[in-house]
């Protein structure tokens, strides 16, 4: 294996060398593996297979750069060869060369097509690079090559989960298991594809299985609170949330999530250890800091320390408005592309057209509008199945072709869509929200509920493929709304919502389309309900709503706070509670502070002066 001309007795020596050098890498000695292979390659600066180890050592010792320098001259002397391309590219994704990792690992693929770590290393650059449905082909040819790779098929499954298809990242999950059952991060991508899918009692059991093998994770202990939480069940949630606090005391996430579910007060003892964290930040990562800043501004809304609690949410919104692609012209040309297209007479053109089915109830509006508080009340109905927030109308649309629009811009297919084709859209919808939802067709429940409030920018393709959908708009004051939003770190994708100036241009935006919803869409259609009425004035609307929906009273609605089911929006610990009216009129910051986000609303939202 040595490529210099060395003469046979040294290069048996260095082989016999190398051997026991291997031997004990391959025991965990990295130690004395180390100080052989540099033995070796003091007498054989080129000695391949020790470049290839040592690399190894170092890559997984985190020194990068000498890793990197190894496996360079590995490539200068085997360039024919796949393998250190591959090692080579796996230095670079580590350091997160994206680029540079991705030419090697084509290199390596150049030379042997059937090369499944080269090809399971280029589906995890595209995946660090959120190029998800690109990774997927890569992952899954590495499975196809070498049914037995585990982290192939737990590769796939995550970014299965990145695209929101939890429901086909479970078996792969399952299928890693099956291959080594004690694969940690499969056991942990299974919890949390089960509990994307609301199988909440699958997904605890397999994070406790996870913290049999590994007690000390703090991350599995916050996960499993998570689970705990969306199902109701806080008093074990906060233990599981306090144990992560105690496992690893700088994750600020933890105490965000501890805060979601008990007050905080000053000689709090989570609370006071969160300030001490914000006392020096330089250790954190942008990431930990975000999180650090939304805890604390929550915390201290809690304790009526306003204007800390807001100092917090302007620098955490801050960060985290760094890190997004938003591109707000590019928004708020879709929603005049949107105006544009769905006019009074393309609505009355194509009306009844589509699916007849009555079975959806949309609930629609800004987040933090109380849409939550709506389905929680259809939820108590025993006739009602409450979906959550569904991707599933987006995903039939991405689908939406019609024979004549092909080549236009997206909403622009409309105009030509025959009542066949909407007629597709939306039997293509109810066949994905019933098979992503286990919703069990023939079943007592009458209605689906589908709170995802984002839809309100296609309430007329909604309309277009189901007519006898119902749609209830979720409305709250503008100010109030924004600034709930503000506060809030969404799990989901809110770009508009951590700039108080794009915020108050969105929701603009928002409810300029909603009227003109309301001016092309049947009279009546969309019931729009005022969160300030709903929790003021609370049966009477309630009865409105269900009446909307074509459903008989029932009194279980008037003990929304006890409707047994997965809630998994901001609002799951709120909608678990009986009416409250403090989200009412919140306490405001100083009015210079709120200026970006009144002059964003403008004048007709707020009215002649700022609510106060």
């Amino acid at each position: 294996m040595s490529t210099t001309g060395e003469n046979p007795g040294t290069s048996r020596s260095l082989e016999a060398l190398f051997a026991e050098a291997l031997a004990r890498h391959q025991q965990g000695d990295m130690l004395n593996a180390e100080r052989q292979y540099r033995a070796i390659l003091a007498s054989d600066g080129g000695h391949y297979d020790t470049l290839v180890h040592l690399g190894m050592v170092r890559l997984q010792e985190r020194d990068l750069d000498e890793a990197t320098r190894l496996f360079r001259e590995a490539v200068s002397r085997k360039p024919e060869s796949a393998e250190p391309h591959a090692y080579l590219a796996n230095a670079l994704l580590a350091q997160s060369r994206f680029d540079e990792a991705a030419e090697e690992y084509d290199r390596a693929l150049a030379i042997d097509s059937k090369y499944a770590e080269a090809h399971f290393g280029l589906a995890s650059t595209l995946r660090a690079l959120k190029c998800y449905d690109e990774a997927l082909p890569f992952f899954e040819r590495a499975l196809q090559i070498d049914p037995d790779y585990a982290e192939a098929a737990c590769g796939l499954a995550v970014a299965l989960q990145k695209l929101d298809r939890h429901d086909e990242a479970v078996p792969l999950f399952e299928r890693a298991l099956e291959i080594d059952p004690d694969y940690l991060q499969a056991r942990y991508g299974l919890a949390t594809a089960l509990q994307s899918i609301n199988k909440h009692a699958e997904a605890i059991s397999q994070y406790d299985q996870a913290l049999v093998v590994a007690p000390h994770a703090a991350i599995a202990h916050y996960n499993r609170g998570a689970a705990l939480m969306e199902i109701g069940r806080f008093g074990e949630a906060r233990l599981a949330f306090e144990r992560a606090i105690d496992l690893e005391p700088t994750r600020a996430m933890f105490y965000g999530a501890l805060f979601e579910l008990q007050k905080a007060s000053s000689t709090d003892r989570h609370f006071v250890a969160l300030k001490a964290l914000a006392e020096d930040m330089t250790p954190l990562s942008v990431d930990d800091r975000i999180d650090l800043h939304f805890a604390l501004g929550h915390a201290y809304s809690q304790i009526a320390a306003y204007p800390e609690a807001f100092r917090h949410s302007l620098e955490g919104n801050a960060l985290k408005r760094s890190q997004i692609a938003y591109d707000e012209a590019d928004a708020m040309r879709m929603v005049d592309s949107i105006r544009a297209v769905f006019t009074d007479d393309l609505m009355r053109a194509k009306a009844g057209c589509g699916n007849p089915s009555a079975l959806p109830i949309f609930i629609v509006g800004m987040p933090r509008s109380g849409s939550t508080l709506i389905e929680q009340i259809l939820a108590s109905h025993p006739l009602v199945f409450a979906a959550g927030e569904r991707l599933e109308f987006a995903r039939a649309l991405n689908g939406f072709t019609t024979t004549r629009g092909i080549g236009l811009p997206f909403f622009e297919r409309f105009r030509f869509a025959s009542g066949k084709e909407l007629r597709r859209l939306g039997t293509d919808y109810l066949g994905r929200l019933t098979k992503a939802t286990d919703f069990p067709l023939g079943a007592h429940w009458r209605r689906i509920t589908d709170k995802l409030p984002a839809n309100f920018r296609v309430l007329g393709p909604i309309h277009l493929a189901l007519p006898n959908a119902r749609i209830i708009h979720s409305r709250r004051n503008p100010v109030d709304t924004c600034l709930s939003c503000f506060s809030t770190l969404f799990a989901a994708d809110q770009p508009f919502a951590y700039d108080l100036g794009e915020l108050g241009r969105y929701y603009r935006s928002y409810a300029g389309l909603m009227a003109h919803w309301n001016r092309v869409l049947p009279a009546g259609l969309v019931l729009e309900v005022d969160y300030e009425e709903l929790v003021a004035d609370f049966e009477p609307q309630a009865r409105r709503i269900l009446e909307h929906c074509g459903l008989e009273w029932d009194d279980a609605c008037l003990a929304f706070d006890k409707a047994v089911r997965p809630v998994r929006t901001a609002s799951m610990v709120q909608v678990r509670q009986p009416v409250y009216k403090t989200s009412v009129n919140r306490p405001l910051p100083a009015p210079e502070l709120l200026r970006p986000l009144y002059d964003g609303l403008g004048p007709e939202l707020l009215g002649a002066v700022p609510r106060v």
